[in-house]
């Protein structure tokens, strides 16, 4: 129906050939079961953050128009567990709740463009779902590859960030905004829509329509290992659970991420 929906509008749309912005690619959703493999990857396991989450294919399932992120409560020992480790991935004996991240990387990667995404997220304690972009190039890491957070969400909190390395420092521009001041649980209960417009001068996040946070793409020009802003990057969809999303241990299971659509659009030329 969405694609339905999209192609009346632009029969209808006399103006639309003039339009700035050309759609490139998106994953609407509409097929009920895993995600399409030519479009998404996944993180397995304990990945980031010493988040409580071990990540798996199986928590990612479209249905009925969405792609839903479910976490889960199951506890079941971890099977990368080494007895005295000193790392925490490997330190825990036991893990107690499953999620997903899907990532676009080696599959889509892209250079400028408006990314887009409506979906609605869990914004209870525990809840850490984000929308985020990394640098794409080989063997330059994180922070120096930049990292974009078009949507990111914890403890009563949405974010917008840009970061990347300069003089081997992290360099973070972050803009929050309070669900309470968004408009509390009823916010919560909607779909909204994040964009991330960048090109080679600046970029800007968006809620709803509305900026939120904003970049000029000089500023970092002398990062490390040069400027990530004119590099590609790939996309990740991930729903985490606790550390800086909180303790979920009084929250009812399960928290899920539901993504109507992601769409990337490039200057039509």
């Amino acid at each position: 129906m969405k694609n339905a929906f999209c192609l009346i509008l632009l029969l209808a749309s006399p103006a639309f050939s003039a339009e700035p912005w050309k759609l490139v690619w998106s994953d609407e959703f509409n097929t009920n079961g895993p995600p399409n493999p030519a479009n998404w990857n996944y993180e397995r396991g304990f990945v980031r953050n010493e988040e409580r989450q071990w990540y798996q294919p199986e928590n990612a399932v479209c249905t009925n128009g969405l792609l839903v992120i479910e976490a889960r409560p199951e506890h079941r020992q971890n099977p990368q567990y080494v007895a005295g480790s000193k790392n925490w991935k490997t330190s825990r004996e036991w893990l107690d709740y499953t999620s997903a991240s899907l990532t676009t990387r080696g599959l889509h990667e892209f250079l400028y463009g408006k990314f887009e995404m409506r979906a609605r997220i869990d914004t209870r304690l525990g809840s850490w779902p984000a929308f985020w972009t990394l640098g794409a190039t080989p063997r330059i890491r994180w922070p120096a590859g930049g990292e974009i957070d078009i949507m990111e969400f914890y403890t009563g909190t949405v974010l917008a960030n840009i970061a990347f390395s300069l003089d081997g420092k992290i360099k973070w521009s972050t803009v929050k905004k309070p669900v309470a001041e968004l408009g509390g649980d009823a916010w919560s209960k909607e779909f909204h829509t994040w964009t991330m417009e960048w090109d080679e001068k600046k970029i800007d996040l968006l809620l709803d329509g509305h900026v939120m946070n904003h970049l000029d793409v000089a500023t970092a020009d002398k990062a490390d290992k040069g400027n990530p802003f004119h590099k590609p990057v790939y996309l990740i969809l991930n729903q985490a659970i606790g550390s800086t999303g909180g303790d979920p241990s009084h929250t009812k299971f399960p928290v899920r991420f539901e993504i109507d659509w992601v769409r990337v659009y490039q200057r039509a030329q």
